[in-house]
């Protein structure tokens, strides 16, 4: 087992502990994409699998979005490879995306919501109990920046999430690895990487928050743990959401010192 497998099995492990994404008997769709983190999601996961207290059985699953040139045997040969059951949807959606896109915008939004409903109907088909998503710790802190810039709120994507019409429950067990721990480790496994057709040279307020991040990082390394330890360390009576400050009967105490919510007032 190499170093980086090692540090991202820890970080993913302490997820699913505290999160408690995982339970006996679980079959677990993985929403594979194509991309480092979805591969390295589902290698990680198949090691976890070996060792686990709990037993849990695992579903690959792509969608093919019907995008020009998508290499999807190369995904289906891999799974093979490696020995995991696996399933290629196709779903003609990129005409769709791309019919209901206006000009100068971004495919992201219609392009998730549909492959959502296409993952969420699978999982339903297959039996799954859960599925796993590989989103990381920078697509968590850069989302609660994009929230709060873009958008006025103080938000960001939920580790555990029961979907809307109660049919699904999403996990996010890569919450607390780093990004650039899972593209080391993808390069050394050689995973086979494929483009996004869809996705390349889209969402730009993203990598602005990206390169912000790694400019204020530079002169601070801390910057991306305490922006991902801020999303755990809420303080509520500090905010300005008027029902937080509705009279209950009860008076927040004023953390003036800038403690910890969960440590000393």
């Amino acid at each position: 087992m190499s170093l980086y497998e090692k540090r991202l099995l820890k970080k993913m492990g302490r997820a699913i502990h505290d999160f408690d994404l995982i339970q006996e008997g679980d079959r677990i769709m993985v929403a594979v994409s194509g991309g480092k983190d979805s591969l390295g999601l589902l290698r990680l996961l198949m090691r976890m699998q070996e060792r686990a207290p709990v037993n849990f059985s695992l579903v690959a699953v792509t969608v093919d979005q019907s995008q020009p040139n998508f290499p999807a045997q190369v995904l289906e040969d891999w799974f093979r490879a490696v020995g995991v059951e696996h399933r290629i949807v196709k779903r003609d959606t990129y005409s769709i995306v791309k019919r209901l896109t206006q000009p100068g915008k971004t495919y992201c939004a219609v392009c998730s919501r549909l492959r959502r409903r296409i993952l969420y109907n699978t999982a339903e088909e297959l039996g799954a109990t859960k599925i796993a998503l590989g989103h990381h710790r920078e697509d968590l802190i850069e989302t609660l920046l994009l929230s709060a810039l873009y958008a006025g709120a103080l938000k960001s994507m939920p580790a555990k999430l029961r979907s809307d019409d109660g049919r699904n429950t999403i996990i996010r067990p890569l919450v607390y690895c780093p990004e650039a721990e899972l593209a080391a480790y993808a390069q050394e496994q050689r995973f086979p990487i494929l483009p996004c057709g869809i996705c390349e040279s889209q969402e730009k307020q993203r990598k602005q928050i990206k390169k912000l991040i790694a400019n204020l990082a530079a002169n601070h390394p801390a910057v991306p743990s305490n922006l991902l330890n801020a999303l755990g360390n809420v303080v509520p009576s500090h905010l300005l959401d008027p029902s937080v400050h509705k009279d209950t009967g009860q008076t927040n105490r004023a953390r003036g010192d800038g403690s910890r919510a969960k440590g000393k007032e």
